[in-house]
C-alpha cells in the first residue's frame, strides 16, 4: 500500500495534521513541571562527559612528560590551569599524581553518570505518565460519535506505542543529545587548543555529515508517519479478531482471518521496511564519512610526528599529543555520526506526539456549561420536544416527540437501524441533539451536569459488559461505597444471589475478561444487580433479554419487573412479548415515530407494529408484500453499510 493510501486510511490523519510543532508543545505543556529533574540530568551529563575527556589527556601528558621526559609536566594541558605548587616535579610523584587524577575522574564520573540517568529517567517517566493519563482522560470524555469510526486497536496504539516512543526519546534521546553535545564541544575546544591546524583537518567531514543528516531527516519523516498509521491498523485487526475468536472458530474462518492478519501485517512490514532501508543506508554512510576524516587526520598527524609538519602546516606535534589527538578525533567523529540516530529517534517521537496531541485536540460535541446545575428528579417526567439528531450529514433521528410521566414505562420498537438506541443515548447525552430539547422534570438535560444526569439514569444493555475482576467489583461498579449487605440485596433483587453463592468463591469469584467465566444470563443478571444497587430515578433497558434462553429470560424479567416498579422506564425490545404491558409503545422507522399507543391499540391499527408482532407469532404468510419488500430493502442497506465500515 502506498504512502498516500495509508494517509487516506489513517483514522487520526485529520487530528495529526492540525499539530504544527508537537515536540515544542510537549516540552511547554509537560516539561515545565519537571524542569528541576531534567536540569539536574543536564548538569550531571556535562560534568560526567568532561570527566570522561580527562583520561586520554592524562595519557598523553604522562607519555610526553613522565615516560619520554620531553615536555615539562607543569606546562601540559590542562595542568596549566593549576598552580605550579600543586603539581609534583619528581617522576614517581608525577606518575602517582596521574593515577590519582585518573582514579578520581572515573570515580566522580560514575557518580555524575548515576545522577544524569536519574534526572533524565525521572523527567521521561513523569512526562510519560502524565501524557498517557491525560490522553486517556480526554479519550473517555469524547462523545460516542468519535468512537463510531475508531477501533480499539487504533486507540490502544496511541496510549501504548506512541506514548512509549515519547518516553524513549525523552530519556535515551535527550540524554544522548547532551552527552554528545558536550563531547563534541569539549573535544573541539581541546583539539583546537592542542593543534588548531590539525583540528581543521579533523573537522573537514562535519559539513558533509550535516548536509547528509538534513537530507535523511527530510526523507525519513513521512516514512515514520506511515509506519505509525500501519501499526494502528494492525492493532485494530488483531484486537477485533481476538475479541471475536468464538465467532471465527464457529464459522470455520481461521484461514480467512489469517489472510486478513497477513495483509495488515504485510502493510506494516512494507512501511516499516521502507523506513528501515532508508535508515540502514544512512548510518553506514555516516560511518564512512567519519572514517575518512579519521584516516586523513591519522596520516597527516603521523607524518607530522616523525617527519615534521607536512606541506603548509607548521609547528611541533609531540607523540603524546598526537596520541591524545587521535583518541579525541575518534571520539569526536563517532558522536557526529550518532547524531543521526538521535534525529532518527526524534522523528519517531515527533510522529507519535503529533498523533497524541491530535487526539487530545479532538473537539467534543458535548459541551458542559461550567455553570450547569445538578439535576434534581422529583417525579421523573421525561419530555422529548421535536428532537432531531444526525452525524456525518446523515439524519438518524427526526422530529421525535413524546412525553413519559413519572413511574410509567415507555417501550421503543421497530426494525433494526430505526434509531431506537440513538433516541435513548440522547437522553444519557452520549450525543447532543441537533434540534429540539429533552427535559427531565422540566430541566433541559443540556443545562445540568453530566455527572448528575448519568447518576440519575440506570442503564442495562444487551451486551451485559463485565470488567475483569470479581463479581462484587462488577456489581458495585459506579456505586463503590456500597456495603456487602447492600450488594447482596441488589443481587437478590436481580435473581442473581443464588447462582453467585454457588460460584467457587462466591462474590469474590473472578469473572474473567468481559465476564467470560459466566453465562450470558448470569452476566445479564449481574448488570441488573449493578443497576438495582445504583437505585436510579430513571431506567433504560436496551434489549436486556434478547440474547438469553426462555427460562433465563423469565428470571431476568422477574428482576426487571421489580426494578421498573414505580420508576420511569424506557425499554427497547425486538422480542415484543417483553414490552407488551408497557404504558406506551413507540414504533420507529427511519428515525421517525410512525406509530404510538398500547399493545392492543397498535395491533388494532394493523400497522408496522402489528406486522412485527405477526412475524414473531409465526404468521409470515399473512404479512403484506409491501412490508416484506421494505424489510428486504432495510436488510440490503444494513449489509451494504456493514461492508463499507469493514472496508
Amino acid at each position: 500500500m502506498s504512502s498516500v493510501e495509508w494517509e487516506e486510511d489513517d483514522p487520526f490523519e485529520e487530528q495529526r495534521d492540525k499539530i504544527d510543532n508537537p515536540m515544542k508543545r510537549l516540552f511547554l505543556e509537560y516539561g515545565r513541571d519537571y524542569l528541576p529533574q531534567v536540569s539536574v540530568g543536564v548538569l550531571a551529563s556535562v560534568f560526567a562527559r568532561l570527566l570522561d575527556l580527562l583520561p586520554p589527556l592524562m595519557l598523553g601528558i604522562a607519555l610526553d612528560a613522565i615516560f619520554r621526559g620531553e615536555a615539562p609536566f607543569n606546562e601540559q594541558i590542562p595542568l596549566v590551569l593549576l598552580p605550579d605548587a600543586w603539581l609534583p616535579t619528581a617522576q614517581t610523584e608525577q606518575f602517582w599524581f596521574t593515577i590519582a587524577v585518573l582514579a578520581g575522574a572515573f570515580l566522580f564520573g560514575a557518580g555524575f553518570h548515576w545522577i544524569r540517568n536519574w534526572g533524565f529517567n525521572a523527567f521521561a517517566q513523569n512526562i510519560q505518565h502524565d501524557v498517557r493519563t491525560d490522553t486517556y482522560d480526554k479519550m473517555q470524555r469524547l462523545n460516542m460519535e468519535f468512537f463510531s469510526d475508531k477501533q480499539t486497536g487504533e486507540m490502544m496504539s496511541i496510549l501504548s506505542n506512541d506514548v512509549n516512543r515519547l518516553e524513549r526519546f525523552l530519556n535515551d534521546g535527550m540524554n544522548s543529545v547532551f552527552r554528545l553535545s558536550v563531547m563534541v564541544v569539549g573535544i573541539g575546544v581541546l583539539l583546537f587548543w592542542i593543534n588548531w591546524q590539525l583540528a581543521l583537518v579533523a573537522l573537514l567531514p562535519v559539513p558533509i555529515i550535516a548536509g547528509f543528516t538534513y537530507l535523511f531527516i527530510k526523507t525519513i519523516q513521512p516514512k515514520y508517519a506511515e509506519v505509525r498509521s500501519t501499526v494502528g491498523k494492525m492493532n485494530s485487526r488483531l484486537e477485533n479478531n481476538l475479541g471475536g475468536i468464538q465467532v471465527i472458530k464457529s464459522s470455520n474462518t481461521e484461514p480467512y482471518e489469517s489472510d486478513r492478519v497477513d495483509d495488515v501485517s504485510m502493510d506494516y512490514f512494507g512501511a516499516n521496511w521502507d523506513a528501515i532501508t532508508t535508515r540502514i543506508k544512512f548510518f553506514p554512510a555516516l560511518r564512512v564519512l567519519a572514517g575518512i576524516g579519521f584516516v586523513i587526520t591519522f596520516i597527516i598527524g603521523g607524518l607530522w610526528v616523525f617527519q615534521g609538519p607536512p606541506g603548509p602546516f607548521s609547528g611541533e606535534l609531540s607523540e603524546g599529543m598526537f596520541v591524545v589527538f587521535i583518541l579525541y578525533t575518534q571520539r569526536f567523529i563517532w558522536p557526529m555520526a550518532q547524531f543521526g540516530q538521535i534525529i532518527n529517534m526524534y522523528q519517531r517521537a515527533r510522529a507519535s506526539s503529533a498523533r497524541i496531541f491530535g487526539l487530545m485536540d479532538e473537539p467534543s460535541r458535548l459541551a458542559e456549561d461550567p455553570d450547569a446545575e445538578e439535576l434534581v428528579v422529583d417525579d421523573g417526567d421525561v419530555v422529548y420536544d421535536d428532537v432531531s439528531f444526525g452525524y456525518d450529514e446523515e439524519t438518524i433521528v427526526s422530529d421525535v416527540d413524546f412525553e413519559v410521566e413519572g413511574g410509567e414505562t415507555l417501550a421503543l420498537v421497530g426494525p433494526t437501524g430505526a434509531g431506537k438506541s440513538t433516541v435513548l443515548k440522547l437522553l444519557l447525552r452520549m450525543y447532543d441533539v441537533d434540534d429540539g430539547a429533552i427535559r427531565i422534570d422540566g430541566q433541559n438535560v443540556r443545562d445540568v451536569t453530566l455527572k448528575s444526569l448519568r447518576r440519575s439514569i440506570g442503564y442495562v444493555g444487551q451486551s451485559s459488559y463485565l470488567f475483569y475482576g470479581t463479581v462484587r467489583e462488577n456489581i458495585t461498579y459506579g456505586t463503590f461505597e456500597a456495603t456487602d449487605e447492600e450488594v447482596r440485596e441488589a443481587a437478590k433483587a436481580a435473581e442473581a444471589h443464588e447462582f453467585i453463592e454457588n460460584l467457587p468463591d462466591g462474590y469474590d469469584t473472578m469473572v474473567g475478561e468481559r465476564g467470560v467465566k459466566l453465562s450470558g444470563g448470569q452476566r445479564q443478571r449481574v448488570t441488573i444487580a449493578r443497576a438495582v444497587l445504583k437505585d436510579p430515578d430513571i431506567l433504560v433497558l436496551d434489549e436486556a433479554t434478547s440474547d438469553v434462553d426462555t427460562e433465563t429470560e423469565m428470571l431476568i424479567q422477574r428482576s426487571l419487573d421489580r426494578l421498573t416498579a414505580d420508576r420511569t422506564t424506557f425499554a427497547i425490545a425486538h422480542r415484543l412479548s417483553t414490552i407488551k404491558d408497557a404504558d406506551t409503545i413507540l414504533v420507529l422507522e427511519g428515525g421517525e415515530v410512525v406509530e404510538r399507543g398500547t399493545h392492543g391499540e397498535l395491533l388494532d391499527n394493523g400497522g408496522l407494529y402489528a406486522h412485527l408482532w405477526g412475524v414473531q407469532a409465526g404468521e409470515i404468510d399473512e404479512l403484506p408484500q409491501e412490508f416484506i419488500d421494505r424489510a428486504q430493502k432495510r436488510t440490503a442497506r444494513l449489509i451494504e453499510d456493514a461492508e463499507t465500515d469493514d472496508d
